[in-house]
């Protein structure tokens, strides 16, 4: 049996379908998998025992290509490539996880006896359907929303844990993180970036949140983000009066999983590094403002949400002036909740 699915992004998105997969998985153990997934989320992917094949959708890419007449027929050999690989393959299931008319364009060129989603997704992407399950409850956490295709498929009662394929990352991160913790002190990450301006935290307080960390918890801090976040992270760190250590950009995906999973405690703002730390078996603390935690909250019981029940929140808007929702957060909240001795 060959099973497709789609999956585009983002990097929390691909991670939390993870549990779907492998419920999937055990329900045909035999089967040969194929995942679509963008080129940002794809390196979580690879190796995972689960999937036979990743077929890397650079649509971005093709896109500015495109734009270009120097590379416009370059990018028109990109796509066409593609799309001969995507119909290479006969499959027997595939399975639209995205619910978007870029994931739905995908299943309808895909040559699939049974081709599975939910009705009533956005952008129409149902009609490249030929079974629909009903549309979803947006309150329902996201995970959750996965592994009820997964019911669907006859699995009875899917985990929400996952397996990350990060065995030979995670000997090189405790490699790397022994160089810089001799004393064996406990090991706080903090990810203080995110794509929305909205879900931020003021850098005051993430600077006075890793001072105290030092202080009063005698904490290795690190920082993480990518290679964009690095002068904000900067700015951060340019404002703590106790060192610090500053990994953006430094880590693989595979590699911040494997960091996450090495560490005491993740704190994060709502964004893909805070699933990809719980999905690696951290304890995340997650700072929430304009969007709601019942939805896409990092999955599980040991994790602490912190946000303030402010009436507007959640509002899902990517610009406010007054961002009172995050500010309200102080580093006192956080320093009261955090598990650490």
């Amino acid at each position: 049996m060959n099973i497709l699915i789609v999956k585009l992004s983002a990097i929390g998105d691909v991670v939390q379908t993870l549990p779907a997969l492998e419920a999937i998985k055990i329900i045909y153990p035999s089967s040969r998998i194929t995942w679509i997934v963008e080129e940002a989320a794809a390196g979580i992917l690879e190796g995972h025992q689960s999937i036979d094949t990743i077929l890397i959708s650079r649509r971005k890419t093709w896109l500015r290509m495109l734009k270009n007449p120097f590379t416009f027929s370059q990018g028109i050999a990109h796509i066409t490539r593609f799309f001969r690989i995507l119909r290479s393959t006969r499959y027997d299931i595939a399975i639209d996880f995205q619910g978007l008319f870029k994931s739905g364009i995908l299943i309808g060129f895909a040559r699939a006896e049974r081709k599975i989603g939910f009705n009533g997704t956005r952008e129409g992407s149902a009609l490249f359907l030929n079974e629909r399950l009903p549309a979803y409850d947006i309150e329902k956490h996201a995970l959750q929303r996965y592994l009820d295709i997964a019911r669907y498929l006859g699995s009875p009662k899917p985990s929400f844990l996952c397996t990350l394929p990060i065995q030979r990352e995670q000997a090189v991160i405790r490699r790397r993180i022994a160089t810089i913790n001799p004393d064996n002190r406990p090991l706080v990450i903090l990810n203080p970036m995110a794509r929305w301006k909205t879900k931020l935290w003021p850098a005051e307080h993430f600077a006075q949140l890793a001072d105290r960390l030092v202080l009063e918890k005698r904490a290795l801090v690190i920082f993480t983000g990518s290679n964009e976040d690095k002068q904000e992270i900067n700015h951060i760190r340019s404002l703590m009066t106790q060192d610090s250590h500053d990994w953006a950009g430094e880590t693989t995906l595979k590699e911040l999983a494997a960091l996450a999973s090495c560490s005491d405690l993740f704190i994060t703002t709502d964004t893909g590094p805070m699933h990809l730390a719980a999905a690696a078996g951290a304890t995340v603390v997650a700072l929430f403002g304009p969007t709601a935690p019942w939805r896409t909250g990092p999955y599980g019981e040991r994790h602490i949400v912190i946000r303030m029940g402010i009436k507007c929140s959640p509002c899902f808007q990517r610009s406010c002036d007054a961002m009172q929702c995050m500010k309200a957060i102080t580093p006192e909240e956080v320093m009261k909740r955090i598990p650490l001795p």
